[in-house]
């Protein structure tokens, strides 16, 4: 794997708001409009670029080298690559680790992801955490000679994120099953809302057999989930990580998931949609969380985790105090350490929690997995059904 031989083609980077930076193309020449949103983590790459909650947006590096460890055939988090583009400052000459298989630039180009590279990445992060994420446009080849205001018309013509259903354009469209690893202990119905292959990999790893849903998945199809003792009904529910405004999304299988007092879990989008079938608002964060870098208190224990974020909504409940709630008291379980984000809930008299990070935390790090095992606790301590039994 060499060096790039061939000249970049002029790139130019215009945001919403007119304000436009000039560098060389990076990966597919072209154009592409989104959310222009940064991360600060250092490496992951890889997992980043395969997130599907990264759908219709445009993600600027803010390490200022990327690309080093190429690209492999193991660390993909999903099918494909979904952000809608990608900005670096200075991408590797050439990759260098024993497990890549090709270049950054050369699976950019490959899935046709269009980037700018060799701009100043540290004046734009700033720009965007001062002015607030907005539209951005990539324009690279021919079309970046174009007039600066037709550029800028294209970016405001792009729908903007909020009021943006995204989840069903990510999703499975058909069911699957990811086998327990070692002996079954639970069966969970997992609603993928743009889940990453990392999450059911490390359920299966505490003996859960998880069976992935599609977005559009009704309750009746999750309570056909069959039950680790076989009968309908799954031991447990999980919501997954995925893009999009949380306001958009209908609540009725997640109520009817608490109805039932089925323990529950969810992940990013999942604590949103938590949140909001609890009573609670959710709004749009102004830049947002990105990154393998956020450090997060288990308000439970005290302990501070290190934890991978990827999130520009987020829950309007109360620190202070616990909540009461059409489902009992609620009590905000984690809080982001840098701005005081919530980014955790937990009922407490239902058998139901979440956080807003990512604990599968590909590509690391990993202080949060443990919440997979405390998940399995949940449904070891609500059996639901025989609870249902027993009330009939």
């Amino acid at each position: 794997m060499n060096a790039v031989a061939a000249p970049r083609e002029p790139a130019v980077l215009v945001l919403e708001d007119g304000r436009v930076f000039h560098g060389r193309s990076f990966g597919a020449v072209g154009e592409t409009v989104g959310e222009a949103v940064f991360s600060t983590g250092m490496t992951g790459y890889q997992e980043t670029l395969t997130d599907p909650s990264y759908h219709r947006q445009v993600v600027v590096m803010t390490a200022p080298h990327v690309g080093n460890t190429g690209w492999n055939d193991e660390d993909d988090e999903s099918s494909r690559i979904w952000v809608a583009g990608y900005v670096v400052r200075d991408p590797a000459l050439r990759p260098s680790n024993w497990r890549a298989r090709r270049s950054l630039e050369d699976e950019l180009r490959a899935q046709g992801v269009v980037g700018v590279c060799e701009i100043d990445t540290r004046a734009l992060t700033r720009h965007l955490r001062e002015r607030g994420a907005m539209r951005v446009g990539l324009f690279s080849g021919a079309v970046a000679g174009l007039p600066a205001a037709e550029l800028l018309a294209r970016v405001t013509s792009a729908p903007a994120m909020a009021g943006a259903e995204l989840a069903s354009q990510v999703s499975t469209n058909e069911p699957y099953v990811i086998a327990a690893q070692g002996e079954r202990r639970f069966t969970v119905a997992a609603v993928d809302l743009g889940i990453k292959g990392m999450t059911p990999a490390l359920m299966a790893a505490e003996g859960i057999e998880v069976h992935v849903l599609p977005a559009t998945a009704t309750l009746k199809d999750v309570l056909a989930v069959p039950g680790s003792n076989g009968e309908p009904g799954p031991d447990g529910v999980f919501f997954s990580n995925g893009p999009g405004d949380p306001a958009t999304a209908d609540l009725g299988v997640l109520q009817g998931v608490l109805d039932r007092r089925i323990p529950f879990f969810g992940i990013c989008f999942g604590n949103q949609l938590l949140g909001r079938a609890l009573g609670f608002g959710t709004y749009k964060l102004k830049y947002g969380h990105r990154g393998i870098n956020q450090p997060v208190m288990d308000r439970t224990t005290g302990t501070v985790e290190v934890t991978a974020h990827n999130h520009g909504f987020a829950v309007d409940a109360p620190l202070k105090h616990d909540s009461r709630t059409d489902y009992g008291r609620v009590r905000v379980s984690h809080v982001c350490l840098n701005d005081d984000v919530v980014e955790g809930l937990e009922c407490l008299d239902i058998p139901a929690f979440s956080v807003q990070y990512h604990p599968e935390a590909a590509a690391g790090p990993h202080d949060a997995a443990y919440l997979f095992g405390r998940f399995t606790a949940l449904m070891t301590t609500h059996p639901w059904k025989a609870a249902a039994r027993a009330e009939a």
